[in-house]
């Protein structure tokens, strides 16, 4: 079950962040191995200056949103993103894939016009 932003903002002009089933699957199984709380904890999702085209994502688990995080919550999972990651990660699909290439968390980013030949950094 999907729901939107449980943030205070209207939903009309909230910017969103999706995740699928499996991604929420995924971090949810993980989020539980760490023996953190699902209801109050989530998955931190933000951009960081890095990388040879500029910026890249990072991902890390934490006990509570901050004050100023824009909240979401898709398939049970919390997401918390920061007011500056935001503005460059809005649209996004937090997914997870698995293949025998690679394995593991992919952000599909709309705002992005360039990545790096190994698809870990991009530029807006």
């Amino acid at each position: 079950m999907s729901t939107d932003s449980v943030d205070s903002g209207d939903a009309q002009t909230q910017p969103e962040i999706e995740v699928t089933e499996e991604a929420a699957e995924q971090a949810l199984s993980l989020l539980e191995s760490e023996g953190l709380d699902d209801d109050v904890a989530g998955l931190r999702l933000f951009v960081q200056q890095g990388g040879c085209a500029g910026l890249s994502y990072g991902m890390r688990f934490d006990d509570a949103p901050d004050e100023d995080d824009t909240i979401y919550e898709h398939h049970d999972l919390r997401v918390f993103v920061d007011p500056a990651s935001l503005k460059y990660i809005e649209g996004s699909v937090l997914d997870y894939e698995s293949g025998l290439q690679a394995e593991g968390f992919h952000v599909d980013n709309p705002n992005v016009v360039s990545e790096c030949g190994c698809g870990e950094s991009f530029r807006t």
